[in-house]
This record gives structure tokens, sequence and C-alpha cells, in this order.
């Protein structure tokens, strides 16, 4: 069975699943809703708001160039209506480093 990645070219070892994603040295800095009231005052520091420095943003574009193989983000013939609203969402906040994967 061939899956979705790179217009079905990569094939998808469904013997694997479940496919899991871990993070080593990983720091959640977030806001949480409870009630309708949110665990981060006003003067919390901006971080929705910060981005990559350029040596961050190379880091990142290695990690893409090594590790993914697919992006459906980048998928116009898996949307030809429009990308998920996430993907809009990523594209403009991450400009520098989004690329297709060509």
């Amino acid at each position: 069975m061939t899956g979705q990645q790179e217009g079905g070219l990569v094939k998808t070892h469904w013997s694997q699943a479940p496919f899991t994603a871990s993070f080593r040295s990983l720091n959640a800095d977030a806001c949480i809703l409870y009630s309708g009231t949110s665990s981060c005052s006003w003067d919390s520091p901006p971080w929705l708001s910060q981005v990559l420095d350029f040596k961050d943003q190379q880091k990142m574009k290695w990690v893409e160039d090594n590790y993914m193989i697919y992006n459906y983000c980048a998928d116009t013939g898996r949307f030809p209506q429009g990308l998920p609203t996430e993907c809009t969402v990523l594209f403009v906040s991450l400009p520098v480093f989004w690329h297709s994967g060509d």
C-alpha cells in the first residue's frame, strides 16, 4: 500500500504503526485555558510572536531536509481547493524557512 507521501512515491510500512513522534529537551511554554480563564497574565512575554534567528532557521531547514519525507502543507495536488488552515497560519508565521521540499 502506498501512502500520500511524495505524491504516493514513498511506501508506508503499516506494520510499523502506530507512528509516533518524540521530543528530547522540549520545554513547552503555553497558556492554559480553564473555565474561560487563562493561566497567562497580560504582561507575559509574547512567546507566540517570537521568531527563530537565522542560525536556528538553518537548523530547522537541516532537520526538514534530512528527516521530513512528507509535508502535507506543500501537497497542492492533495488539496486543489486550497491548503488546510493550519498550513496558511504556518506559512504566514514562518516564511523564512518555509519551503515546499523542492
